[in-house]
């Protein structure tokens, strides 16, 4: 069975995510994803590859088509996860990195997004400092943190943090919490990311 995802014109990381939700529903047969830079390509490619598939990339014009093989000789050995992923994210800024502000804010928004997609769910997002603004009312975030919460992801926001900011009125996701919790979680999960 042939499959196709045309992601053209769309940004990072979402050629990736509908290419893996692709991917995901079928058993055999190729899914092939067309998309129209060099950037998204290899990340498409990489994914594949990740997956052990066999892949294919052919040019036309503008464009790139990735032809991803899946059968029964192209299992899935390299990302065996586990289902129950003990993972805490520190988040203790509403932006991603350092350099251009903006930009951090772009790619926190990326980073959010794509924890929607990506499973298995982290067990525990904290947040702290300037984090606990992604956590509040007006936050770009917000629709992605509640259907995460949704799928049983705990959240939970620094209460100090958010009296600090004058934001604990408007906490829109998740729960308040303190110092103690934070520390307990952070020690207690096998796996952590600090943002």
């Amino acid at each position: 069975m042939n499959q196709q995802v045309d992601a053209r014109g769309l940004s990072c990381p979402k050629p990736v995510i509908e290419t893996k939700k692709l991917l995901d529903k079928y058993t055999d047969g190729v899914v092939t994803t067309i998309v129209d830079n060099e950037v998204a390509m290899k990340n498409v490619t990489k994914l594949a590859k990740s997956l052990n598939y066999n892949v294919e990339v052919k040019e036309e014009g503008n464009d790139f088509y990735i032809n991803i093989y899946k059968g029964d000789d192209n299992l899935e050995k390299v990302c065996e996860i586990s289902e129950e992923r003990d993972l805490v994210i520190l988040f203790g800024s509403d932006k991603l990195g350092q350099g251009s502000e903006e930009l951090g804010k772009i790619l926190m928004n990326g980073y959010i997004y794509t924890l929607t997609e990506y499973t298995p769910y982290p067990k525990t997002l904290l947040f702290i400092n300037g984090g606990v603004k992604l956590t509040v009312e007006g936050s770009e975030v917000l629709k992605y943190l509640k259907q995460l919460e949704g799928e049983g992801v705990e959240i939970l926001s620094c209460g100090t943090c958010l009296d600090y900011f004058h934001l604990k009125e408007k906490l829109a996701v998740g729960s308040v919490t303190n110092m103690y919790t934070i520390l307990d979680t952070l020690h207690s999960a096998k796996n952590k990311v600090t943002l």
